[in-house]
């Protein structure tokens, strides 16, 4: 593990914030990458279940998005080939009525770029949810319109929606995005990975 995981693994930043919050939890980073990587994926922040098993989208999330990106568990936790970096690296918590809290913004703007750097030059870049896409991509547009111009930033970037349930009736909705975007998505996820 390199000193900046490291550094990363003992950050404890939030710990009063996360204390304050519906769950009161204790910061636990999820630090899930390697210089070399060919494939970065940028997300928004662990969730309750990935908080708790400490690997990347260990939840029907994850199951949904290795299924986009067209990989098997194997492949998507080689850390020699893909990164996953959210903007957040522990888990926010849930507000009052049980829902996910944001990403706090200090832990993109005290290790995100320091991570860029570590990781180097990636191939690819697929960036989940509104909020890497923000940091990333610099706009604040809706992500049905940023996920909608995928051509406009593909090969090397590729902007998706959040792969939770919630967005399911979203993708009945946008029919493209699984008749075209993902067939791409996977063609050149696997031309990278090679």
């Amino acid at each position: 593990m390199s000193g900046l995981q490291q550094q990363i693994n003992a950050c404890r930043l939030c710990a009063e914030r996360f204390a304050a919050t519906a769950t009161q939890h204790a910061p636990r980073p999820v630090v899930w990458f390697r210089p070399g990587a060919r494939l970065l994926i940028a997300g928004q922040a662990p969730g309750a279940r990935v908080h708790a098993s400490g690997r990347p989208f260990t939840d029907p999330s994850g199951d949904r998005l290795r299924d986009w990106l067209g990989i098997d568990a194997a492949t998507f936790y080689d850390r020699d080939r893909i990164a996953v970096v959210p903007m957040a690296f522990c888990f926010p918590g849930y507000d009052a009525r049980k829902s996910d809290l944001p990403p706090p913004p200090i832990c993109a703007a005290t290790w995100h770029h320091k991570v860029m750097a570590d990781l180097g030059d990636v191939a690819m870049t697929v960036l989940v949810g509104a909020h890497a896409q923000r940091w990333h991509m610099g706009t604040r547009k809706p992500v049905t319109q940023v996920v909608a111009s995928w051509r406009d930033h593909a090969p090397r970037v590729f902007p998706l929606p959040h792969p939770s349930w919630r967005n399911t009736g979203w993708m009945k909705k946008h029919p493209w995005f699984e008749a075209e975007l993902l067939p791409d998505l996977r063609a050149r996820v696997q031309e990278v990975l090679k």
